[in-house]
């Protein structure tokens, strides 16, 4: 059937958005919910299933460079389409995994479609609607989304408890198809000059990636000589940016103010942040003993806090600006962190979820206006590297995130340890908190386009 008109792709564009972040924050959230039910069926350790966390994030960071070129090249809606597909590969080869191997190699393939999704979409909505109203636009792609961890922590621990584990990626097939369906008829071909692809680079930040997220090891056991390799790539990447002709990334965005502040904000404030989702289910269930149903059920107020966040946050930004709103937002996000710390066995039951709630809205805040102020002055030609380097860094923030709180859990005695809960908290509530030094260098008067 062919695409639709021009002003019925407008209309349907930020629905096609929202069912790639759908996917991910389903996927993500879901995954989160039920890895030690998923551990106790496989025979092993809780954090022996970090991989399959970071095998997905990761593969996601370093593919991600390739989706603005990919889409310049063939166009958004089949780039869109192929990723879509692959996503729903990987989605059946998980379910149908008969190891943790196999599972990790699966969530490769998940990764690699995962990486195109959302970067190409966001890429589209960049490329139709006007700058006034990319806050607004993007606000409603992320509510829409937020049905994902809506549903997933819940349904998680659900099928993990009551089914099988298997189904938490069988789940995904549906949308998959209702995706693919609706991409076809109403995704714009967006395309621009694509150039040459920079593989040399590809190749060094890839490593750089890599060495990073393998040198902060599994189980809190750190690997020198990758994290070394890793130093050594960036380096050599940085080196190659300067000098070629079409670099993966082009060093000009780092001249545009707003963007080199948020992009290094984003990456220091997720470190943080960004490791909850990962630690909060695995405390509820291994330190306050709740079933996965339960612990499920909990992160509810968490996405209705977030849900709530995005009806707000484009006034408020306006009203105040980027600067005051996400040096004291991250502040408040780095208290609200550290107040886990005091959660334990005693804790009323509705104090905890009141917390959750309250994370759940500063963290989405926080997302929200990092993700615009990042993109928000970019123009055409700058908008699909700009938008491919922001993912890039979210997808890795993600991913150094759990392999940080897997870091720091090992470092403080492991799960069964009194009081490694307590002080990982602690941690991330720091490392959250030093991205308000990097908001600071916003201008005073950063705020968007009034309408």
């Amino acid at each position: 059937m062919p695409p639709s008109s021009a002003s019925a792709a407008h209309r349907w564009l930020p629905w096609l958005a929202a069912v790639a972040f759908f996917l991910q924050t389903l996927d993500g959230t879901i995954l989160n919910t039920a890895l030690p039910g998923m551990a106790r069926a496989l025979g092993v350790a809780p954090l022996a299933l970090q991989p399959v966390v970071v095998a997905y994030l990761l593969t996601a960071t370093v593919c991600i460079p390739a989706s603005g070129w990919l889409a310049d090249r063939f166009g958004t809606r089949r780039v869109f389409m192929a990723a879509l597909a692959l996503f729903g590969l990987g989605s059946l080869a998980a379910a149908l995994a008969p190891s943790v191997p196999a599972l990790v190699a699966a969530r490769v393939v998940q990764g690699a479609g995962g990486a195109l999704m959302l970067p190409v979409a966001r890429l589209a909505v960049l490329r139709t609607f006007p700058r006034e109203e990319l806050i607004k636009v993007l606000s409603l792609v992320a509510m829409a989304g937020l049905v994902g961890p809506l549903l997933g922590p819940p349904l998680g621990g659900m099928l993990v408890q009551w089914a099988s584990w298997r189904w938490i990626f069988a789940v995904n097939l549906p949308v998959v198809v209702l995706g693919l369906w609706l991409a076809r008829r109403h995704m714009p071909d967006r395309r621009h000059d694509a150039g040459r692809f920079d593989a040399r680079g590809f190749g060094l930040f890839a490593t750089a990636v890599v060495g990073l997220t393998v040198g902060l090891g599994e189980g809190g056991l750190p690997r020198p000589g990758w994290l070394a390799a890793a130093a050594l790539a960036l380096a050599l990447f940085v080196w190659h940016t300067r000098r070629a002709q079409r670099p993966l990334f082009a060093p000009s965005l780092l001249r545009v103010r707003s963007f080199a502040v948020g992009l290094s904000g984003n990456l220091w404030a997720r470190l943080g942040s960004g490791a909850m989702p990962f630690v909060i289910p695995l405390y509820l269930q291994l330190s306050l003993g709740w079933p996965p149903a339960r612990a499920g059920l909990a992160l509810v107020p968490v996405v209705l806090g977030a849900m709530a966040a995005k009806v707000v946050a484009p006034s408020l930004v306006r009203r105040l600006g980027y600067r005051r709103v996400l040096v004291g937002n991250t502040l408040t996000l780095a208290a609200l962190i550290a107040l886990f710390a005091a959660v334990g066995s005693a804790t009323p039951t509705p104090l905890l979820l009141t917390l959750l709630a309250a994370f759940g809205l500063v963290n989405s805040m926080q997302f929200s206006a990092m993700n615009t102020v990042t993109l928000m002055e970019l123009d055409a030609a700058q908008a699909g590297g700009g938008n491919a380097l922001l993912s890039v860094v979210m997808q890795l923030s993600a991913s150094l995130g759990v392999s940080s709180a897997t870091l720091l859990l090992g470092a403080f005695g492991g799960l069964a340890a009194p009081g490694a809960f307590a002080a990982t908290f602690v941690a991330l509530a720091l490392l959250a908190a030093g991205s308000a030094t990097v908001f600071g260098r916003l201008p005073a008067d950063a705020a968007p386009l009034r309408q």
